[in-house]
């Protein structure tokens, strides 16, 4: 019996979680679209200059990564793989060594990894799917964590360029 109850439970949380994977991808859709998501890039843009000055002004990596951090920042994790994929594959392509990661896509992980999000959408779901009272009580702490979290990434990213050019 228990089995089939976490099989079943199992289902249930997977398809509430692809309801609210359509939805913000949607959202995401109609971002795109309407111009929005273009301009939200186009405005991190600069900082995306400095954390990765080794990609060329106009490559299509930057947009992918512009991208995956959006997404990121909406607490839309599955909706920023695409444009990670799509952002690795292209940052690849800048360097002729096959089999290495170059620094800027191991920046690109480090802040990837670090995942800075003001709103913890799967958290919320989690929590609202298993009866929390408050299911949106986390929010607070996530933006937090999430800050020192992507803070400490882009403090790292900054001394490995000040490192390395100091070579």
């Amino acid at each position: 019996q228990a089995a089939l109850d976490s099989a079943k439970e199992a289902v249930t949380l997977s398809m509430t979680m692809l309801g609210i994977l359509a939805f913000w991808m949607g959202l995401m859709q109609v971002g795109s679209a309407s111009g929005l998501i273009g301009r939200m890039t186009r405005g991190i843009r600069p900082a995306l200059r400095c954390l990765f000055p080794g990609i060329p002004e106009e490559h299509p990596a930057l947009e992918q990564i512009a991208v995956n951090c959006i997404a990121n920042v909406l607490g839309l994790g599955w909706a920023a793989t695409p444009a990670g994929l799509s952002a690795m594959k292209q940052l690849k392509k800048l360097d002729a060594r096959t089999g290495y990661a170059t620094d800027a896509m191991c920046d690109f992980l480090i802040l990837n990894i670090s995942s800075l999000q003001l709103i913890p959408v799967n958290i919320i779901a989690y929590r609202t799917e298993y009866g929390a009272v408050n299911p949106v009580v986390v929010v607070g702490p996530a933006i937090l964590a999430t800050c020192v979290s992507t803070g400490a990434a882009l403090l790292f990213i900054k001394l490995r360029h000040l490192l390395s050019s100091s070579r």
